[in-house]
C-alpha cells in the first residue's frame, strides 16, 4: 500500500490528463487497504457529493481506466473495491 500512496498522486495527475470526470470521481478517495492484488478505496468522506454529483452510471468506465493507469504507473494489475 505504500508503494500506490508514494504513487498515487501521479495516478491522480495522470487520470486528469486522460479524463477530467474520471479524477473528479476518484480524487478524494482514501487508500484504505491492499488485499492481495485489490485495492480497497474509501469514499466516506466524499458522500457529501452523492446526491449532486451521482457517479454510478459511469463508475464501472472510471473505475476501469483508473486500474489501467494504475497498471501503467506500478506495473500491477489490480482490482478496484469501493467502499
Amino acid at each position: 500500500l505504500d508503494v500506490i500512496r508514494d504513487k498515487w498522486n501521479d495516478i491522480l495527475d495522470a487520470l486528469e490528463r486522460k479524463d477530467r470526470v474520471i479524477w473528479m470521481a476518484f480524487f478524494d478517495a482514501r487508500l484504505a487497504e491492499l488485499d492481495g492484488d485489490t485495492l480497497i478505496l474509501d469514499f466516506s468522506d466524499s458522500r457529501k457529493f452523492g446526491t449532486v454529483h451521482e457517479f454510478s452510471e459511469a463508475r464501472a468506465r472510471h473505475t476501469q481506466v483508473l486500474k489501467e493507469t494504475i497498471a501503467e504507473h506500478l506495473g500491477a494489475a489490480l482490482e478496484i473495491v469501493e467502499r
